[in-house]
């Protein structure tokens, strides 16, 4: 079961399809890591943030 790298939460096989690149296996960031974003290779703070 794909998941996030950064939360460790479980993250759906779309999504982890969908949102990293081929031949890995399991995003840098998800939905549930609020405030951060992927920036090219690396993951960090978002400029604004995503909650409401």
């Amino acid at each position: 079961m794909p998941e996030c790298q950064n939360c460790d939460s479980f993250v759906t096989a779309t999504y982890a399809r969908v949102f990293t690149p081929s031949g890995v296996e399991n995003p840098r960031v998800c939905p549930n890591c609020e405030d951060k974003i992927r920036d090219g290779s690396e993951v960090c703070a978002a400029r604004s943030p995503r909650s409401t």
